[in-house]
């Protein structure tokens, strides 16, 4: 009942922060008003800027934010006990990470839709904006990489979720086709869409795939060139075309695995089966980096993440129809991923100790269960370990509803792959963005062609996937780095957000200025630390690398603190005209 206890709590907490605190921000602070003229609707061309109901463009906002960040990060951070980790996404995701996602969604929607990296000019300076663009190229060029690499992953773990997870293309085409040009009702038909979806879910036991080497190139090679170049395709189509009805589809794929474990931890407890066997805290578990910082900079999705400042400013500012709307999309979706992260940590902590059974070993249970797979930092932080420990723990969970455990893994595996396949296409949409703004600023318009921004951010992608070999593993190379320049992102995103509070005069900009503080305090430690730890192992490419991103951040963030000091008070730009 422990267990039970605590996700219904959290999730009071967080229906009742969005209903106090989040309408608190988006009346008082950000003035939220349905009269503006918006982006989507001032510059619709039906390709990306494309005014779309609220309904769709939070499960578009959603599953792009999400993918299998709120998965992993919790699956590996609760190594320092299940208290911390809790605390953290609940507290952070209310406080700072709503803040952070709801505030860059609406400054980009009052400057033309530009991604944060383009309008930092506007609320710092130019020579700010271009270090903004570096930090924010670094991100996605890692991130495109390594979602390909993780899908495959995925793939070769969980040979059943191929199936569904590509036939929800076509799917999702035909429900765009549906629902834009023949005007079908969308609730309908995305429901169907869903149905037909898990009919396939269903058949990927019977019909798994293990994709074979080809040509010398190993599976996991063969898969991130596929999945890289299904991510340009994506990403030049207009968003009605597959973006948004596969966004939807994965929206109520979000319903239906919450709904399944949220029953699982009912029908598990109530059984007595349930108990937490992860520590309360654990502050020195083997071979991990300390907990301060490091938790802040693990958990990222799921409490605060820049990565969700590039889809609020990059994407859904140029889809989401009027201001009013920003609040549900924006603060809204991010607590929403915090309950799918509360879920994990319950399916990490408590799940995994229903039954684990390691490679080659027999069936654990109970604290035994997880103290194996959590036995050391290098045996939970590989990647096919975060995402087995949540897929194996939820599973275990839901089939206390009564579903076998062959169907559960099913169903989980290709929640996890569909979600990170959003996010793959999303990072590239959102990479051409960003290199088509630099084109702009550089006086180099050939850099903003949809195809050729796309083909820069895949082409650099798969440079990176293939830089040490035919697996497709390069991008893990700089995966150390991930975690705190995502979260350096985070803290100078909350630092533009804060000058842009500043500028509007009073003391609106502490809603976002406390938060910033933190994570620039926290990701300037861990980054400093990083540094000792890459110089330590002698690694020279993680040291230039890990130097600049230091020397970028504190930069930034002095200048960020200067102009706050400095600027004048003045009221924003005038609001565009009414509708």
């Amino acid at each position: 009942m422990d267990v039970l206890l605590i996700m219904v709590v959290a999730f009071i907490g967080y229906i009742a922060m969005y209903q106090l605190y989040g309408r608190f921000i988006g009346r008082r602070i950000f003035a939220l008003t349905r009269e503006a003229r918006t982006p989507s609707v001032e510059f619709e061309d039906g390709i990306d800027y494309v005014p779309t109901k609220k309904e769709i463009i939070f499960g578009h906002h959603f599953t792009s934010i999400a993918g299998t960040g709120p998965i992993v990060g919790p699956a590996i951070a609760i190594i320092w006990g299940w208290v911390p980790a809790l605390l953290w996404v609940f507290l952070g995701s209310i406080i700072m990470g709503a803040v952070h996602d709801f505030g860059a969604l609406i400054i980009s929607m009052r400057n033309q839709g530009k991604s944060i990296s383009d309008f930092t000019a506007k609320y710092v300076n130019n020579r700010t904006k271009y270090l903004f663009f570096l930090i924010v190229f670094l991100e996605l060029w890692i991130v495109i990489a390594i979602f390909g690499l993780v899908i495959a992953v995925i793939f070769a773990m969980y040979p059943q979720s191929v199936l569904a997870v590509w036939v929800e293309v076509p799917i999702a085409i035909g429900l765009g086709y549906l629902i834009y040009r023949k005007g079908a009702n969308v609730i309908t038909w995305s429901i169907y869409a869903v149905l037909a979806m898990y009919v396939c879910v269903f058949l990927g036991p019977y019909l798994p795939f293990s994709m074979p080497s080809v040509a010398g190139i190993p599976p996991t090679g063969v898969w991130t060139i596929i999945l890289l170049a299904y991510a340009f395709f994506a990403s030049v189509l207009p968003v009605t075309t597959l973006l948004q009805p596969r966004d939807f589809i994965n929206s109520h794929q979000l319903v239906i695995a919450m709904v399944l474990l949220v029953l699982g931890v009912l029908f598990a407890s109530f059984g007595g089966n349930l108990h937490i066997v992860a520590p309360a805290v654990q502050t020195t578990p083997a071979k991990a980096p300390p907990m301060w910082p490091f938790l802040f900079i693990t958990i990222a999705c799921g409490a605060i993440s820049g990565f969700h400042a590039l889809v609020s400013s990059g994407t859904s500012a140029k889809q989401v129809r009027n201001e009013d709307d920003a609040l549900f999309v924006g603060y809204g979706s991010m607590l929403m991923e915090a309950a799918l992260a509360t879920l994990v940590i319950i399916a990490v902590a408590a799940g995994i100790g229903m039954g684990y059974t390691p490679k080659g070993g027999t069936t654990l249970t109970g604290v035994a269960a997880w103290t194996t797979h959590y036995a050391s930092w290098s045996a939970a932080a590989g990647l096919g370990s975060k995402i087995s420990a949540f897929v194996d723990g939820a599973a275990n969970m839901i089939m206390a509803v009564g579903i076998p455990k062959t169907f559960t893994l099913a169903i989980m595996a290709v929640f996890v792959a569909s979600f990170a396949g959003t996010t793959l296409d999303t990072a590239t949409r959102i990479q051409r963005y960003v290199i088509g703004e630099l084109g702009n600023g550089l006086k180099m318009p050939i850099l903003g062609g949809r195809y050729t921004g796309t083909f820069i951010a895949v082409g650099s992608a798969l440079i990176l996937a293939f830089a040490t070999g035919a697996s497709g593993k390069g991008a893990l190379t700089l995966w150390p780095l991930f975690g705190a320049v995502n979260q350096t992102l985070a803290a100078l995103a909350l630092i533009i957000i804060t000058l842009y509070l500043k500028s509007q005069g009073g003391l609106k900009w502490m809603v976002a200025g406390i938060p910033a503080v933190f994570m620039s305090v926290m990701t300037i430690w861990a980054v400093a630390m990083n540094q000792f730890k890459f110089v330590s192992a002698h690694n020279l490419l993680l040291q230039i690398i890990n130097f600049c991103i230091l020397v970028i951040a504190v930069w930034i963030t002095v200048e960020g603190v200067i102009k706050f000091f400095t600027a004048e008070p003045m009221a924003d730009e005038p609001a565009p005209a009414p509708l």
